[in-house]
């Protein structure tokens, strides 16, 4: 599945339990969820309120300041005007001694900016944590790694991915929304204060950019000015080995703050260092993206987000083909569901118009309440982490009648009891700001899992519904199959796309379906997921999918009712199998980096920013 920047769906998963809604509004999590970070515009829209009233009142203090002024300037224009008059000698007399003073010491002022600051301290309490302005940054970075766009063109708020002479616009904004220079300071920030200098560098210089070219203005909501931007900049790129780099930029420092001595002191160790390695005034370092350490098919997974990977198409592969299907049900003879076949190995199944605008509406509004950040296991635990950046909540049956006629639809279509036990509840996820989940698989596959001390065996099948559409990335990308599916609303199993002579086409309200136990896995954007599980599983896996027909799903059951917590791990791939996973919005990335030490290894140090 992959980040929605921006572009987020909602997806809905069948597992295990229910969420607890204190959770949901848990502060530092917003940047994990769209619909959290939609929740953000109402404390906005109450400062908005009382930033108005403030105005309104400054307003019209200065309007009488400017009465004020403008009476006593006319007194002074008037060249004429003898002081010899009693009045106004009393009032020249008064205005000294009292007139000024009331205006000097007004409290006007002061009530208007405590009347905001008031109103602030009873909305900060909802709005985002410091947390949530990291998670953002690293989402930025992740879209800008995933689908290799220009930092550049995002500060000016286009999203283009440029290789060579090839510009590719991969998103097109209803509205043009450019960054400023502390913004882009900001992202920056957060990478270099990670170590990861190879995010930090573009980040910094665009916003050093731009506080060129707004030197002398000063924006109340800045918290970086050049200097700032200069300084994290110079020691970034000495940190990266472009000793050239940070003796220019620190120069160019000094002309702002001169008496600056912390930088005066590094300038004189950098023109050491250049003197000693006279080389090292021509070289350019060459510095490296983060490498991260558990995903071994980085390259690959954004490959297949970047072009959606091999699309075969029915034409040239007659075994995939589109049918209605009934599944010699009752319940679908009447209606029968579109299917589309996607792929044979793994086998992946599209079913198109699987739910109604009314029904994803309404299983989105069952499960906001309940969103708090997605987790992972991680032996016994559950933990969130930078790898599945989204929010979840579970829904049992009982919640709606409609959870009720949505079991029957997907047990009618599949074959497969997916009523509890048998079958874990439904899980309704929301994916944030660069929102993704990188290749994992959803069955277990350690033994230490709490899903192998359960008695109703392993996960064997996946039902992803996605339940609203994105205006770019989000496919879920099967690595070792070299393919991925588009998100396409309201489609059941995942992917509800075909590429027809080079263009895309999509099909609207669709599933996607795969089995587990065939060994590969899954993640998906904004989706809803079914898993049904054997108590047999052990026995009966790659055996009974390689037997099964295609056209008539086999039945597993468990027989015990699954634990109200969620099994997914992100173990190691078995050899000739690989996972699935979810792009960006659009952009994918794995936000976790390798932080390089605060100072640098070699014998002169050189202070960075906050040393004294």
């Amino acid at each position: 599945m992959g980040p929605a920047a921006g572009l987020a769906a909602l997806l809905a998963v069948l597992a295990l339990g229910a969420g607890d809604p204190a959770g949901a509004a848990a502060r530092g999590d917003t940047f994990s969820a769209l619909t959290s970070v939609a929740r953000a515009l109402a404390p906005e829209r109450r400062l908005l309120g009382l930033l108005r009233r403030y105005l309104r009142g400054e307003e019209a203090r200065l309007r009488d300041l400017t009465r004020f002024y403008d009476k006593v300037l006319s007194l002074h224009e008037d060249s004429a005007t003898p002081v010899s008059n009693p009045l106004l000698a009393f009032t020249l007399i008064k205005r000294l001694q009292s007139d000024w003073r009331n205006v000097v010491h007004s409290l006007e002022a002061s009530e208007n900016i405590r009347a905001l600051k008031d109103g602030y301290e009873k909305v900060e309490q909802d709005l985002p944590a410091f947390e949530d302005v990291e998670g953002a940054a690293r989402a930025l970075m992740r879209l800008q790694d995933v689908y290799m766009l220009n930092v550049k063109g995002l500060a000016r708020g286009v999203f283009q991915r440029v290789v060579g002479s090839a510009v590719t616009d991969l998103y097109s904004p209803r509205r043009l929304f450019s960054l400023t220079a502390d913004d882009c300071f900001q992202v920056g920030k957060v990478a270099y204060d990670m170590g990861d200098y190879y995010h930090a560098i573009p980040w910094l210089e665009e916003a050093v950019s731009l506080f060129r070219g707004s030197y002398g203005e000063w924006k109340t909501e800045d918290e970086a000015s050049l200097e700032d931007a200069l300084d994290h900049l110079a020691f970034a790129y000495f940190q990266a080995g472009n000793v050239s780099c940070a003796l220019s930029l620190s120069r160019e420092f000094l002309l702002y703050s001169p008496d600056n001595k912390r930088m005066a002191r590094n300038v004189l160790k950098y023109e050491k260092l250049l003197a000693e390695s006279p080389n090292q005034v021509v070289a350019e370092a060459v510095i490296q993206r983060p490498n991260v350490p558990h995903l071994q098919t980085r390259d690959i997974y954004e490959g297949l987000c970047q072009t959606l990977g091999s699309q075969p198409t029915h034409y040239q592969i007659p075994s995939l083909y589109c049918s209605y299907e009934t599944n010699s049900s009752p319940y679908l003879l009447l209606q029968p569901v579109r299917k589309e076949v996607i792929h044979l190995e793994p086998y992946v199944v599209l079913f198109h118009d699987f739910v109604s605008d009314v029904e994803a509406q309404k299983i989105r509004g069952l499960a906001e309440p309940w969103l708090q950040r997605s987790v992972v296991a991680s032996g016994e635990k559950q933990l969130p982490v930078e790898y599945r950046i989204s929010k979840s909540a579970w829904l049992k049956d009982t919640v709606d009648p409609l959870l009720v006629t949505l079991d029957h639809r997907i047990g009618a279509l599949t074959g497969l009891d997916v009523q509890t036990p048998y079958a874990e509840y439904l899980q309704v996820v929301n994916y944030g700001i660069g929102g993704h989940y990188e290749p994992h698989f959803d069955h277990a596959t350690s033994p230490t899992s709490p899903l192998y001390r359960m008695k109703s065996g392993n996960r064997v099948a996946t039902f992803m519904i996605y339940l609203s559409s994105v205006e770019a990335g989000g496919a879920t990308a099967f690595i070792y199959a070299n393919f991925s599916v588009p998100v396409v609303k309201h489609c059941f199993g995942g992917i509800c796309t075909g590429v027809v002579k080079g263009m895309v086409t999509h099909f609207m309200r669709a599933v996607l379906s795969w089995w587990e136990i065939s060994g590969w896995p899954t993640s998906g954007y904004m989706s809803m997921d079914r898993s049904s599980a054997d108590p047999a599983a052990q026995a009966l896996k790659t055996k009974t999918l390689a037997e099964r027909s295609r056209s008539s799903p086999v039945t597993f059951r468990r027989s015990q009712k699954p634990k109200a917590r969620l099994g997914e791990e992100k173990g190691e791939l078995p050899s000739g199998r690989g996972p699935c996973q979810h792009c960006l919005f659009p952009a994918k990335g794995s936000g976790l980096y390798q932080a390089t030490p605060e100072n640098s290894s070699q014998t002169i140090r050189v202070e960075r920013m906050g040393n004294t």
